[in-house]
């Protein structure tokens, strides 16, 4: 295996002393995790930040063997992660992508969908101008994933929004997360409680 791509850092883990295992992903390759030499190193922790997108490469002599993994920064999330709504949004999202897709399975829609998401949470003035991308990808995942899901009402009205948005935890709960459930859906209730306070 061997590829050179624009990706989505999804979800980053600690490996031995310094190193770390990154998943990431991709337009035509889907998501894919790479071992990252010094990943917990001082010169690139702030590139292992969920959220960020990078330009990767990955080698690996067989396909059964995890790639070695060369990440470089090519935009970060890190300013707005001091922020606890846009923090919250930015986490959600890349807790649920991680955990609901399969490796290696291209799903370009997701990866367009995600990048969009990921840039409206950092630079819409407020949550009402990216709740509707939110709830567009959480449907857009079910889609993709074989669990259908009706186009929600994308009406600018918060109360509509934040329904929409609550209705949707069901389905993401029991279809794409029912052996996680829980670690991962903490992240949205977190999300769920901040957009509470900032939108009432």
């Amino acid at each position: 295996m061997q590829l050179r791509a624009p990706a989505i850092l999804i979800a980053s883990r600690p490996h031995g002393e310094t190193a770390a295992i990154a998943r990431l992903l991709t337009s035509e390759h889907g998501l894919v995790a790479g071992y990252v030499a010094g990943g917990r190193g001082r010169q690139l922790r702030p590139v292992m930040i969920p959220g960020n997108l990078v330009e990767v490469e990955l080698r690996a002599k067989s396909d059964s063997q995890l790639p070695f993994a060369k990440i470089e920064l090519v935009q970060s999330r890190g300013p707005w992660l001091t922020e606890p709504l846009p923090a919250a949004a930015i986490a959600w999202t890349c807790a649920l992508t991680a955990s609901a897709l399969p490796e290696r399975n291209a799903y370009p829609a997701l990866y367009e969908a995600l990048a969009a998401l990921l840039d409206a949470v950092c630079h819409a003035p407020s949550a009402r101008g990216w709740l509707p991308a939110l709830v567009a990808y959480e449907t857009l995942l079910l889609r993709e994933l074989g669990y259908g899901g009706a186009r929600p009402d994308m009406t600018g009205d918060p109360t509509v929004l934040i329904a929409a948005f609550d209705r949707l935890e069901a389905p993401l709960a029991r279809y794409l997360l029912a052996d996680k459930r829980g670690d991962v859906m903490a992240a949205r209730n977190l999300l769920r409680e901040r957009l509470a306070r900032i939108m009432s």
